[in-house]
């Protein structure tokens, strides 16, 4: 069995009809996941292909965009990245390069058109993990920095959010990865004491990343944060 599969989508840009390729169920369970969610895969990788691209107007977008946009986004699209398109079709198979190209076009997309913070977050996140797969820790941090400021930016405008301790979580997980400990420890913090956070899976993530962050400190002779030699968590 072929692991992808054509659907039709309607581009909430210009209208027009155009195929996109996606991943069948039975081909995306991942062989390992790192802490920060990103999955790996033996076949083909499902993420590549989360992404949208119209091959007439060039606008790149993910399920979690809206379906219909203000004439004054579609006008303010086509006047600063629609009318530069020239056609290209990225509804078939895609290599990692491809797949790169369309999440960074989903991002100047999203970014164009005024979508939420919390969907450039994830585009950002998933530029990173792309540069993870090619090994370019540089460039993976870079955009894991980025990620990092939206999501905090979606956590003080997005205070009542139902994934509100996933939120929590990514941002001390991103600040673990990104050597600032102190700060990963805040947020992981948060998750472990906040009463209101019942999500057993977020919370163990938590004691997880701040028991490994407690080993490292110590191991390397830093002075462990007021929240870690005031709770043992």
């Amino acid at each position: 069995m072929d692991p992808l599969y054509e659907t039709k989508i309607t581009c909430p840009c210009c209208r027009s009809v155009f195929r996109t390729s996606r991943v069948r169920s039975s081909f995306k369970k991942a062989t390992r996941t790192d802490s920060d969610f990103c999955a790996y895969f033996d076949l083909i990788n499902p993420d590549f292909y989360v992404v949208r691209v119209c091959p007439y107007c060039g606008f790149a977008s993910t399920e979690s965009f809206r379906e219909q946009l203000p004439q004054p986004h579609i006008e303010l699209y086509l006047e600063k990245m629609g009318k530069l398109w020239k056609h290209r079709d990225y509804g078939g198979e895609r290599t990692a390069q491809e797949a790169m190209e369309c999440y960074k076009l989903a991002l100047l997309t999203a970014q164009t058109v005024k979508e939420a913070v919390r969907i450039v977050a994830g585009l950002l996140h998933h530029i990173a993990w792309l540069y993870r797969y090619e090994g370019n820790k540089e460039m993976e941090d870079k955009f894991l920095a980025f990620a990092l400021d939206a999501y905090v930016q979606v956590y003080q405008t997005e205070m009542g959010a139902v994934n509100n301790a996933r939120l929590l979580y990514l941002i001390g997980e991103l600040n673990r990865r990104l050597g600032k400990p102190h700060e990963a420890v805040r947020w992981f913090s948060r998750v472990i004491h906040d009463k209101s956070i019942t999500d057993a899976s977020m919370i163990r993530a938590s004691r997880e990343q701040w028991t490994l962050l407690r080993e490292e400190m110590t191991g390397n002779g830093l002075e462990l944060p007021e929240e870690m030699r005031r709770s043992g968590a």
